[in-house]
């Protein structure tokens, strides 16, 4: 989490009984609740929607079918949304949606832009607060490594520990629902978990065994960012590999530090730069990369990948992480933004919501899966522009009522 309120709440939650009283004279501590943004919600038509009529439909239809196999092994009277978001119905109300999607051809565009709109409504998602949002991009990382260390193949990707443990708050209390915490239970009560400097210093000793080590300690640091990335293997063999945990500090950026330290100029960063900016510093570089308090756990993963929040593979180019707080998993989103590579070229496309991020975060946030490959990093390096989304719900859902 972001913030520090969330552990010292969690911890409120779960281990109140653990908690020794304040003496009588004390006053009473009170916590309160963040209060996310409300999100504004207003019913569109397609006609209204900058571009619908040049997308190619059925790139979408297929991320939101991958949705819908999942969606459909879940109780029917189960809530797709949180506590807060936007109310997407029950998956009872997609049950019908997604029978049909499952016999559409992806190939054929028109077809799928006319189930998009026979089958749902859209609705503009703002924040009262602020004209237009924030959407970023993100990759799938390619990597060189090994499964035994040795040579260049130094920086070990780690399994997650054993006694990692991570708490969905809003099972204790429905307003904090979409904040996990991630900690360890000592003596009976719920502790932050090592930071990154920590971990890397051997902190964990067996608690987490490497998976694979890989040649670069940057490219690493990237894959923790991204979540996920490609290992080339030394006999040629192409391993995937995923996230299976963090440590639950809070995200710092080194490229922050770095403009603000005026070593890079703002208009400089870019994920080449500060890459060149560590491999030129033996010491000064691994000390950087060490400020970001935030760490990654991985496993192997097999079939098809990356994985995203949602559970499904995802789709380069579909695939949307968003703040659970305001918009639920599996749901169609139409983006209105600006391509990352030509501020003057529009981006606008049929997108599914599919995951999320630690720094996606707000009412109109969202961050774009480019895939993987030099085009993918470039264009997710890019990316960082205004926009505006509307989310598409079934005719037997309002979120307005």
């Amino acid at each position: 989490m972001r913030a520090a309120l969330f552990p010292i709440l969690g911890l409120v939650l779960l281990l109140n009984a653990c908690a020794k009283p304040p003496a009588p004279s004390a006053p009473k501590p009170t916590l309160k609740k963040p209060v996310p943004s409300k999100a504004d919600v207003r019913m569109r038509t397609f006609a209204g929607l900058e571009g619908w009529g040049d997308d190619q439909h059925g790139f979408a239809l297929k991320a939101f079918q991958k949705s819908c196999a999942k969606l459909m092994t879940l109780p029917e009277g189960r809530s797709l949304a949180v506590n807060g978001a936007v109310p997407s119905g029950k998956v009872k109300d997609w049950k019908q949606v997604c029978g049909a999607a499952a016999s559409l051809s992806t190939q054929d565009h028109a077809t799928a832009k006319h189930f998009f709109e026979t089958w749902f409504v859209p609705y503009e998602v703002s924040d009262p607060s602020a004209k237009e949002g924030l959407f970023t991009g993100y990759y799938e990382p390619e990597l060189n490594g090994s499964w035994q260390q040795g040579g260049v193949y130094q920086t070990p990707l780690l399994s997650r520990p054993d006694d990692l443990v991570s708490i969905n708050l809003g099972t204790f209390d429905k307003d904090l629902g979409g904040n996990t915490i991630w900690g360890r239970v000592m003596d009976g009560r719920l502790r932050p978990y090592p930071k990154r400097l920590a971990i890397e210093n051997g902190d964990l000793g067996d608690l987490a065994q490497p998976i694979m080590w890989v040649d670069s300690a940057v490219d690493a640091f990237f894959l923790h960012i991204q979540g996920s990335g490609q290992v080339k293997m030394k006999n040629g063999q192409i391993t995937r590999v995923g996230f299976a945990g963090k440590n639950g500090q809070t995200y710092k950026s080194v490229g922050r530090i770095l403009i603000d330290s005026g070593e890079i100029p703002a208009n400089r960063l870019t994920m080449d730069a500060i890459r060149n900016w560590v491999d030129t510093r033996p010491i000064e570089g691994p000390k950087l990369l060490q400020k970001n308090p935030s760490y990654v756990f991985f496993r192997v993963l097999t079939g098809d990948g990356p994985i995203g929040a949602q559970g499904v593979a995802l789709t380069p180019g579909r695939s949307l992480a968003i703040d659970r707080r305001f918009v639920s998993l599996g749901v169609p989103l139409w983006l209105q933004t600006r391509d990352p590579l030509n501020v003057n070229t529009p981006l606008h496309r049929l997108m599914v919501a599919q995951d999320t991020g630690g720094a996606i975060k707000g009412v109109v946030r969202g961050d774009i899966f480019f895939g993987a490959g030099e085009r993918a990093t470039k264009r997710a390096g890019n990316m960082k522009r205004p926009g505006r989304y509307f989310i598409l719900l079934p005719h037997t859902v309002s979120p307005l009522s």
